[in-house]
This record gives structure tokens, sequence and C-alpha cells, in this order.
């Protein structure tokens, strides 16, 4: 990965993007892709869209979701500790005792999610996020509502780490490196030229309704749309192979199999990487996907989707962590996909 373009990641990774409020990383991407894009689209949902080809009649969408799950204030209580609820899929056990940045109506604030000393008793049993708070120092409410209202949002306080100049490690990479991801093959394939239309999107709100991605689609029509997301790796101590699969990291792209997938995409994938030399692995999705291929696929007339993810460790945690190879060979193995393409093919799979 060139640096500059690593500058880029890092620079989408430090800044906050919970679902609902994604507006800075958003421009943050757009400024990136202004610079090869024939053309930059937004949306009332607030997707963000960088076009190649934008008169060709066959379209290519990608989605690559910007957004993280986050923590929404819901409570105030009167010693200004700030309660609050779930904005996607929080781990409560992995929220104990984080560093807190609440996007404040006011400020940002900085904030700690407190945990009962062991000495008095510690966390006991189960429990979720109405059983936390987080104390950002407010001496009482009217402290804290001076800077802090309900609906406010807050993400971890967390600095990408680089793990032996080979992982990649930090919070929200679920799915910033998927916005990454599809605006470098939009980069690549302005350089190399392609004939089909090409509509790169970062969408938004895909941690809790996937909107975002109906609201791009349904806007495009795509001919054809890659969702291009993050998914479990299983080569970790404590996880069971024989239950989720056995997904490593550096071992290439993770094509998805299963009822909502186009099976020609995934051939055209297929062909794409042995004639890179380039390993795939699988995962399957029997009924959804779970992604913003779910939505894409029921816009319009209906859309043949697939789903190419990048392999994650550590799901929805602070230090969730991927592979830099992992994440060149995704970009290269879509780009010359689409750089492959004519125009003229036929994704019916019923007809040849």
């Amino acid at each position: 990965m060139l640096e500059t373009n690593q500058d880029f990641l890092m620079e989408l990774l430090t800044t906050p993007s919970p679902s609902s409020f994604e507006m800075e990383i958003q421009k943050k991407w757009m400024n990136y892709v202004k610079d090869f894009a024939d053309e930059i689209r937004t949306d009332h949902a607030g997707n963000a869209i960088g076009i190649l080809n934008p008169d060709a009649p066959f379209k290519v969408m990608l989605a690559g979701h910007c957004d993280e799950i986050a923590l929404v204030i819901n409570r105030i209580d009167e010693d200004g500790f700030l309660f609050f609820d779930k904005m996607g899929g929080i781990n409560p056990k992995a929220a104990v005792g984080m560093k807190v940045t609440v996007l404040g109506y006011q400020q940002t604030i900085v904030g700690v999610i407190g945990v009962n000393a062991q000495h008095h008793g510690g966390i006991k049993g189960d429990f979720d996020v109405e059983d936390l708070f987080i104390d950002c120092g407010f001496k009482n409410r009217k402290e804290a509502e001076e800077k802090v209202q309900i609906g406010d949002l807050g993400v971890y306080k967390t600095t990408p780490e680089v793990l032996t100049d080979r992982y990649l490690s930090g919070r929200g990479l679920d799915n910033r490196t998927g916005a990454f991801i599809v605006a470098e093959v939009l980069r690549q394939l302005k350089e190399k030229g392609c004939k089909v239309g090409v509509y790169a999107a970062s969408t938004v709100n895909e941690e809790t309704n996937m909107g975002g991605a109906y609201f791009a689609a349904a806007g495009i029509q795509p001919t054809m749309a890659i969702a291009c997301d993050v998914t479990f790796a299983t080569d970790y101590p404590g996880v069971n192979k024989n239950k989720y699969g056995d997904i490593k990291l550096e071992n290439g792209p993770v094509l998805a199999k299963g009822a909502p997938i186009n099976r020609k995409i995934n051939q055209l994938l297929e062909k794409t990487a042995a004639g890179l030399d380039m390993h795939v692995q699988y995962e399957l999705t029997p009924r959804m996907t779970g992604t913003d291929a779910d939505k894409m696929r029921l816009t319009g007339q209906g859309v043949p989707v697939a789903l190419v993810s990048l392999p994650l460790r550590y799901m929805h945690s602070p230090v969730e962590t991927v592979s830099f190879k992992d994440i060149d060979e995704e970009i290269e193995l879509l780009t010359s996909m689409i750089a492959s393409l004519t125009g003229e093919e036929n994704l019916n799979p019923l007809e040849d």
C-alpha cells in the first residue's frame, strides 16, 4: 500500500463517524475522490458517490459503508453521569473501562466508562449497556447539560495501531476500510480505464438500518452491485471453526455464497482471481448477508448483487484487526474484474 494512500486510510479511521453522524468523514472522502472522479454526487441520506463514465449504460455500483457503531446518550442523572444506549452492535463487555469521545452539541467531551472496582465486587453476571455509564467529570446535571444533550453520540477514544508492519488494529475498521477500498478501486480504474460506469459509494447507516445503501442504489439504478464489507475472521484462539468457518487474515478476500448472491458475478470474480493467481476465501450467507447488499438488491426492479469482504478479527470491539495484504488484494481483485467488463455481460442466471 502506497504511503499516501495509507495516510488517507488513517485519516478515515481517526474521524468519528457514528451511524447518523457521518458528515465529517464524508467530506474527507469526497475531498480525496474529487481528484480522480468524473463526477461526485450526494443524496438526502448522506451518501457520497464518486463516478467514472456517468453516461455508460452498464453501471457497476460498489458500496462501502463509512459509519461505525456508537453510543447514544439517553439519560443524564443528577450527578452528571451520562447513560447510553446502543447505536449499532455495541458489545457491553468490550465497553467496560474504555475512554470515550462524546460528540456533544456544544463541544466534544472526553469521558470514561466507569467500572466498579474489583475490591467492591466488580461487575457480576450478565449485564448490558443500561448498566454502564460515562463519567466526563461533570459535577451535576446542570453542568453536563451545558455541553451534552439527549441523543448526542459517543465513540471509543482509540488510536489505530499497525501491528508488526502487517496488520492494522483499531475501532471502526468495520467498515471504514470498505469506504477506503471503494475509493481506491475508483482511483485505480481511472488510471487503467474501463468501459462501464462505476459508482463508488461511501454509504451511511449500515450499522443501524442500511438505509443509506437503499437510497444510493435507488438513485443509481445499477446493472450490478457489490457490497465491500468485513466478515468474521476465525484464526484466533477460542473460535469454533466447525460452527463459524475457517477464515484467515492474509488468506485473501472473502466471497459470499448464498441465496442473495448472483452466481454470475461470483464467477466473474473467481475468474479474475484465478488470472491474478490470487487466493479467495468463502463464507455462507444462506438467507441474508447482513450487509448493504441486502438493501441494494431490493431496489428498483431488483439488482444482481455480490459481497466481497475483508477478513476481520474481534468484530465490533475497540481493537478490530485486518491485514494490509488483504486490503491490497481486494482492491486489485475488484479493479481487475471491473476493468475486464465489456458492458455486454448478461447476469441472468437462466441465460447463457
